[in-house]
């Protein structure tokens, strides 16, 4: 296992730590029964097939 050689300062873990966000999920529009959704890309196909319930209209 790697073991570092000398005590990382706080101010660098800090800085390197800042860059692990968390992105928001491109939304996209799908038309389900002739209304307009925004929901994530990659969930886009359940939508479509009937597996997830279309999101509630306060929701989007």
């Amino acid at each position: 296992m790697a073991v570092p050689k000398r005590k990382t300062s706080r101010a660098n873990t800090r800085k390197r730590r800042s860059t692990w966000k968390a992105e928001r999920p491109a939304l996209i529009t799908i038309a389900i029964n002739n209304r307009s959704f925004r929901v994530p890309y990659h969930l886009a196909p359940a939508y479509r097939r009937g597996l997830l319930a279309p999101p509630a209209e306060g929701e989007s």
